[in-house]
């Protein structure tokens, strides 16, 4: 120890001597700490201004007595000069000696020396203050994150707010930018809008009538509040109002902060967040957690209004985080690559938009949307944006449904259709097993056109009036499309269809629809309800999954889904938020191969599901034993696992690899006919998700042609860091 502090204190066991604190004790100082512990280092006073030793040894004394008690340094004398003079005295009255300033003097140079002190050598006062603060800052960054508190969300598409909205802030007390607001600009390009308590009623309409209908989403933050309640904590009668009425006409995000008891002002905010500091910490962390970067998990330490009492807090463990990508290993500009692969594929006209979403180790590391919903749209692809998943159904709605049953041990693998399905019986399906249909190797024919059937071969190709009519009545309640009802009798065809259709010889690997359409069947049977029902009470719902399900114009408005097709071949329409695979929209538009819609983000979710080997968030959903079944190569014919595709085999040597050169053969997944995919790669931890609309192209084949998918996928393990 190269030096103490002596301190002010009492210690009669030390010093009996009446007001003599320990710092200026002889016995403390020589006795103690020199003779009987040996110490040899610097020893430094207590501040002497203090009143525990200026009170009784004013004038200097204190600075004399330090010396005599053995002290090499004085800190904060109080008069410098009176303290001079004071130890001049003392030396002049044999109280002190020069040889015993000398020898302290010595003692101080001697440890100036040996930590290099001797040699002038400038501080460097670059990033001095972040640098002496870091621990502070680290530990009120870590206070901030934990502290702030999600009261409610009631509107799931403004939060967490992902990119894409179009974003205002109005700053409630503010009349210029802070930490917070300019973080929204760099996050969502946000324009921002000021109102200090010192404006009226009259600006408050301006302000009202400025953000009306320009914005998606309007991020309110009340600032400079004070602690008192009678005033309204300082916020003035036309902020009031502004804030009432600005959530009245738009969606808001509410952020309160300082005084969490303002809370009892915006009670009934859709979207409330208690920040309870205004610094910039608490500015960066709050639009951290408005974007998504942590999950919350604040509690209220107080109880403020109605439902919002002491330790209520909502906490989002559910929720993906968003980091860097150098954070989970990527390299930020290789992961930008993607950028140039989408753009271009816009750019020629091969997919009008498109989501990418990339996630390692449980943590999103790129979310991106691109271009616009159609050609003709003027509406904008967002993160939140649904796509018609097709295929991707068979995974992510059908497949795993069959594997929590068959955890449950209420679908066997072994077991045939017929077991399941009694209508197969005494058709050429009833001795196909579950395990064969699952790997596409039945026999079973790839597709059946239904639809065919039900349109006029001429003049024109026009759906039938004898099976469609324009509005649902009490013959006609299977929706295929906008002002297009199926005859609901019709569903009986379409299985007579698939029952007397060929079978070929087991060994040959056939994708095929009509395997899932089964399965999904199955499913229903085993679980006494439809599978749209069952998947979403089993997963979707448990996992907060608010954007994944069938028929999606049930719970979003149309301009949240991105079109898939000008369907001039079947229903004479572009087809939006309907499934574009015309035998799921004759059943209705909840079929076991196609029919599920999604945002990247939830699909995400359920990916990670998987990847964490069947648990999220505490729920376990499947067994350990049962992903790893399911996942596996287990086709001696093809490259499929249970439901899942897979790489093929030989990809390393493979002229065309699938589904891209660098995936490791631990991967599964699966793609979807409209320019959807997802791919988990457990190996890496890695999830890639791609969702477009390519069939709504002119060429819907060139988004093949220009192996967008793949290029992304290489992309992303290209970007991956060397260990």
């Amino acid at each position: 120890v190269g030096s103490v502090m002596v301190a002010h204190l009492s210690i009669p066991a030390i010093d009996t001597t009446a007001n003599r604190a320990t710092s200026i004790s002889y016995n403390n100082v020589t006795k103690l700490l020199r003779s009987e512990l040996k110490y040899d280092g610097l020893t430094f006073t207590d501040a002497l201004e203090m009143k525990g030793v200026s009170k009784f040894y004013p004038d200097g004394e204190a600075s004399v007595q330090s010396l005599i008690a053995g002290n090499d340094m004085l800190c904060l004398p109080g008069d410098v000069p009176m303290a001079i003079d004071k130890i001049r005295e003392a030396i002049r009255k044999d109280q002190l000696s020069w040889d015993m300033i000398d020898y302290h003097v010595k003692r101080v140079l001697r440890a100036k020396y040996m930590y290099g002190l001797s040699q002038l050598k400038p501080i460097n006062l670059t990033n001095l203050t972040e640098d002496l603060n870091a621990g502070i800052i680290k530990m009120r960054k870590l206070v901030a994150e934990n502290a702030i508190t999600l009261l409610r969300a009631d509107d799931s598409l403004s939060f967490p707010l992902r990119e894409g909205k179009k974003v205002a802030f109005l700053g409630v007390g503010l009349s210029a930018d802070n930490e917070f607001s300019c973080q929204l600009r760099k996050d969502y390009n946000a324009n921002a809008y000021y109102f200090d308590y010192r404006m009226d009623s009259v600006q408050a309409d301006a302000t009202l009538a400025l953000l009306k209908n320009r914005y998606d989403v309007v991020v309110v933050g009340m600032h400079n509040l004070n602690r008192f309640p009678a005033n309204n904590f300082g916020i003035s009668k036309p902020a009031q109002y502004l804030i009432k009425n600005v959530q009245a006409q738009q969606k808001t995000v509410t952020m309160v902060f300082g005084n969490p008891y303002a809370v009892s002002q915006v009670c009934d905010a859709p979207v409330l967040i208690a920040c309870y500091e205004d610094d910039s910490t608490t500015h960066r962390k709050a639009a951290d957690l408005l974007y998504g970067r942590f999950a919350a998990k604040g509690k209220l330490p107080v109880t403020v209004c109605g439902p919002f009492t002491y330790g209520y807090g909502l906490t989002e463990n559910r929720m993906l985080r968003t980091v860097k990508p150098e954070t989970v290993g990527f390299k930020p500009e290789v992961l930008k690559g993607i950028d140039s692969v989408v753009n271009d594929a816009i750019r020629q006209h091969a997919i009008p938009g498109a989501v990418v979403l990339v996630a390692k180790d449980g943590k999103i590391a790129y979310e991106k949307a691109f271009g616009y919903l159609g050609y003709d749209s003027t509406e904008e692809v967002y993160p939140q944006t649904l796509y018609d998943l097709a295929s991707v159904t068979k995974v992510m709605a059908t497949t795993v449904s069959v594997m929590k049953l068959y955890d449950e041990g209420r679908i066997k693998l072994n077991k045939t259709l017929a077991d399941y399905l009694p209508w197969v019986k005494g058709s050429n399906k009833q001795n196909l097993t579950v395990k064969d249909v699952l790997l596409h190797q039945a026999g079973l024919k790839a597709f059946i056109p239904f639809y065919r059937e039900t349109i006029d071969v001429m003049p024109n190709g026009m759906p039938k009036i004898s099976v469609y009519v324009p509005k649902t009545d009490s013959l006609h309640n299977t929706r295929v499309a906008a002002n297009m009802f199926l005859r609901d009798d019709w569903i009986d065809t379409i299985y007579n269809r698939i029952l007397v259709s060929e079978v070929a010889g087991k060994g040959k690997y056939v994708y095929s629809d009509n395997d899932f359409i089964f399965l999904g069947k199955i499913v229903e049977a085993v679980a006494g309800m439809p599978l749209d029902q069952y998947v979403k009470k089993e997963f979707y719902d448990k996992l907060d999954m608010k954007t994944t399900g069938f028929k999606p114009l049930n719970r979003f408005s149309i301009n949240n889904i991105a079109p898939t097709e000008n369907d001039q071949l079947f229903r004479k329409q572009q087809i939006q938020g309907d499934v574009h695979d015309p035998g799921a929209a004759m059943f209705g538009g909840v079929a076991g191969h196609a029919g599920l819609f999604s945002d990247a983000y939830d699909l995400a979710i359920l990916s990670q599901v998987l990847l964490n080997d069947g648990a999220y968030n505490g729920i376990r959903f499947f067994r350990r034993e049962t992903v790893k079944l399911f996942t596996a190569y287990q086709s001696s014919i093809s490259r499929r696992g249970y439901g899942f595709d897979k790489p093929e085999k030989d990809n390393a040597t493979r002229k065309e690899p699938y589904p891209a050169s660098m995936v490791s053969l631990d991967t599964y997944g699966h793609t979807g006919f409209t320019g959807t995919c997802f791919w988990i790669d457990p190996k890496n931890k890695l999830t890639y998700i791609f969702l477009s609309n390519r069939v709504i192209s002119p060429d819907p084949n060139k988004f093949g042609k220009m192996n967008v998918r793949p290029k992304v996928q290489d992309l992303i393990y290209k970007a991956l860091s060397p260990l």
